[in-house]
């Protein structure tokens, strides 16, 4: 069987969008309580993103009572030079369910997802930028197929709202990951992605740079696990700059693509047991 599906129907994603009181086109109410009884941890990356980071984090930890009650918000402050790391303290200070862990310096995107996936301790780990682009009310078009038997959720950017060479350039990347590994992903690094942890523990990812998401997808695929791909809201920028269409960014990218290529060619795992 394919190791892919495709997207949920929009009617699905429609319904998860509802105002809340509002009925969906078959008279169904929206979700009121958990959609699952497992365990989360919410790692969000975050690198000079004091203008957003208390709101990013609050609204994880609401929505995350009601959706997955048994929860961690982890943040990562990857080396920032603002008050990131300050501001997410005082939320840790403040609710136990948050944590926060501090780069001292910047490792970059992957390695400061792999410094939270390190740290996760539930038996689901969920991923989002912390930028403010995604809405985390998003979680509750995943959390359900978890429950179908899915252990990779991942999120795709319905309506992309980045500049336009961010779009080139990630049209670029999807196809030659496509051409290099055969992953048929639609949106490779949506950061908005769903696993068992086990998972995440087995796939042991160490690329500290753009090829994070790469890396985990294309092991994922070897070790036959079936993705299931879902469009998720996606928001224009409000506050700070994103790095990833920076020159230096793009050509370390690129070098790593075929090293990770190299590497991946005796890679072997067994995938884990269901939880």
């Amino acid at each position: 069987m394919d190791a892919y599906q495709s997207s949920v129907d929009n009617s699905t994603f429609s319904a998860a969008l509802q105002p809340q009181g509002a009925t969906n086109a078959a008279g169904e109410a929206p979700v009121a309580g958990p959609l699952t009884t497992r365990g989360i941890s919410v790692v969000l990356p975050a690198y000079n993103e004091e203008a957003v980071i208390a709101t990013t984090v609050t609204r994880c930890a609401h929505v995350c009572e009601v959706l997955a009650p048994d929860y961690e918000v982890i943040v990562v402050d990857d080396g920032s030079r603002d008050r990131t790391g300050a501001i997410a303290d005082q939320l840790a200070a403040a609710n136990p369910h948050i944590r926060v862990i501090h780069n001292h310096r910047n490792r970059g995107y992957g390695g400061a997802l792999i410094a939270g996936f390190n740290a996760a301790s539930k038996s689901l780990t969920f991923f989002m930028d912390s930028d403010g682009q995604f809405d985390i009310r998003d979680l509750a078009l995943l959390l359900p197929l978890r429950e179908k038997g899915y252990r990779a959720i991942l999120g795709y950017r319905k309506h992309r709202n980045d500049a336009f060479v961010r779009k080139i350039n990630a049209y670029g990347w999807n196809m030659l990951v496509t051409l290099l590994f055969g992953l048929h992903v639609r949106d490779v690094d949506c950061a908005f992605k769903l696993y068992d942890t086990a998972l995440v523990r087995v796939c042991d990812v160490r690329s500290e740079g753009a090829m994070v998401n790469t890396e985990m997808l294309v092991k994922l695929s070897r070790l036959r696990v079936k993705l299931i791909q879902v469009p998720v809201r996606h928001y224009p920028r409000q506050h700070g700059s994103a790095t990833g269409a920076n020159l230096r960014v793009i050509f370390h990218a690129f070098r790593e693509l075929f090293r990770l290529r190299d590497k991946l060619k005796t890679w072997h795992a067994d995938i884990p047991p269901e939880e």
